[in-house]
């Protein structure tokens, strides 16, 4: 497939929690290792500490016949099985996936992602508003940033949305999601929050000129003829995209120890809480 390569870290990984400790140290320096080095037996054994014969139990575990084979499909980059060519729309949907993310990067703002990540700093709270599958997204910002210690809330029905802006001021946020930037309800409630003192930021790929009246940032996300519709790939994705921008620098900011503590502990807390069941 033009454009596209094939190797077996992806199986490496899929199967790793199969390993043995000794296995996984193996399948690390696989998956790691971005170096031209001599991968004979004989030479990863000592660089590794480990023995030749561990080396062979790990292909055969990965499903070659032994170490020789395993490095050969390793170095060449193939899985070792004969496959079809990929169908044109499966190319079809991964050269979208490669268009939007070549067209998300050409779009980052890097300022203005400082500026978000430190209006979500600041302030008390913040609501993203968000609906159809918008409304995803802002179901998925809401996890991911509470996880790190923002007090945000996801609002997907419009009259919440009206009734919401009684609760907003100056110490609070508003983000408003539309791939289309015609989603009049969220649109008119981005207004009511600016009218009520709030930071307004809109998430979309068209930009207008009326979005100056009412917004401080108008975030640009990617945009493919009828993506809203959900032709070929999810809507979601491009805007995902510009949110894990946002979430990774957000983890870098000033604070970020505090926030990485964070979420560690969300995540210990949402392990004891599997451990309970």
């Amino acid at each position: 497939m033009e454009g596209y390569e094939k190797n077996i870290i992806p199986h490496i990984e899929a199967i790793y929690g199969n390993f043995t400790p000794l296995e996984k140290t193996i399948a690390d320096f696989f998956i790691h290792n971005e170096e031209k080095i001599d991968l004979s037996s004989k030479s990863v054994s000592k660089k590794l500490y480990v023995s030749e014969a561990s080396l062979s139990r790990f292909a055969k575990k990965c499903g070659y016949k032994g170490y020789r084979e395993f490095v050969f499909h390793y170095e060449q980059g193939g899985t070792g099985t004969i496959t079809k060519p990929a169908s044109n729309h499966i190319k079809q949907v991964l050269n979208s996936y490669q268009e939007l993310l070549n067209k998300s990067y050409s779009l980052i703002d890097e300022e203005q992602i400082d500026r978000i990540v430190k209006m979500l700093n600041q302030k008390k709270r913040i609501y993203v508003y968000g609906k159809g599958s918008s409304s995803m997204v802002g179901m998925e910002m809401k996890l991911r940033f509470m996880r790190i210690g923002v007090n945000i809330e996801s609002i997907t029905d419009t009259h919440i949305m009206k009734m919401n802006s009684v609760l907003l001021d100056e110490e609070c946020g508003v983000i408003g999601i539309s791939v289309s930037g015609k989603t009049e309800e969220v649109i008119d409630s981005l207004k009511a929050a600016k009218r009520c003192g709030a930071s307004v930021v809109l998430m979309t790929s068209h930009m207008e000129k009326r979005f100056q009246s009412f917004c401080d940032e108008v975030v640009l996300f990617a945009v493919k003829e009828n993506l809203e519709r959900g032709k070929d790939i999810s809507p979601q994705f491009p805007i995902l995209v510009m949110v894990d921008m946002m979430y990774s620098k957000m983890l870098r900011s000033e604070d970020f120890r505090r926030r990485e503590t964070l979420h560690e502990y969300t995540l210990e807390a949402l392990d004891e809480r599997e451990n309970k069941r």
